[in-house]
């Protein structure tokens, strides 16, 4: 058995391995509703701009410190360090299963939001997957995060429908989702600009609608 770490494949090895199929880009609206933000958020996300660039003027920011000055500032803002969601961080995924069956693919989640009501499936009771999070140093392309954030992002098809990803350099962020379809597909969402308010604004709608589109899901199913 050969053990790949996902943080080395290339976009073309994921596609391979997982036998993931690529939708065109989509607008943001046609997979959600994004609501209006109050004055409030918009002012906390303006600081977190602020905040985030004046370390960035001094030179490249750590990923670390990418988590901790815009990351979790913005899972906040969306209401996911509340119940019914639940933040990890550096959590071990378990062996992902590709096509060629004497490979597998490991690696580790930067953060992962989960549903803290678990769903049953059978016998067995699985964790939802909100939002999976790949975030890279402020100096590196977005495109170079992409390939970890599918494999790691496909690992939660495994007993849901579809599951929502993001790449980020603090910068630029970029949205994708997955979906159990024969084969699996993902679609990506336009990049967003933190320095630019309407990307700003976007980028705190998104997370939100994210959260309160799995909210109804799951109120649906039980």
């Amino acid at each position: 058995m050969v053990t790949l770490n996902a943080e080395k494949l290339s976009l073309q090895q994921v596609h391979q391995l997982l036998g993931l199929q690529r939708f065109p880009i989509a607008n943001v609206t046609d997979l959600l509703a994004l609501a209006p933000l109050t004055d409030y958020e918009q002012q906390e996300l303006a600081q977190v701009a602020t905040d985030f660039e004046n370390y960035l003027a001094s030179g490249k920011v750590s990923e670390g410190l990418i988590k901790v000055l815009t990351v979790y500032p913005l899972l906040r803002l969306a209401g996911f360090y509340r119940y019914p969601f639940e933040l990890k961080l550096e959590e071990a995924i378990a062996r992902i299963s590709v096509l060629d069956e004497d490979t597998e693919v490991s690696g580790r989640i930067d953060v992962l939001v989960i549903h803290q009501e678990s769903e049953s499936y059978g016998d067995n009771k699985q964790t939802l997957w909100i939002l999976v999070i790949e975030a890279k140093n402020s100096a590196i392309d977005l495109s170079a995060g992409l390939p970890q954030l599918l494999a790691y992002t496909y690992k939660g098809l495994e007993h849901q429908e579809s599951v929502w990803g993001l790449v980020t350099n603090g910068i630029n962020y970029q949205f994708v989702q997955l979906q159990k379809r024969t084969p699996p597909t993902y679609q990506l969402l336009p990049p967003l600009y933190l320095f630019e308010h309407d990307h700003a604004l976007q980028v705190l709608q998104t997370l939100k609608a994210i959260g309160e589109q799995n909210c109804s899901l799951t109120s649906k199913i039980a």
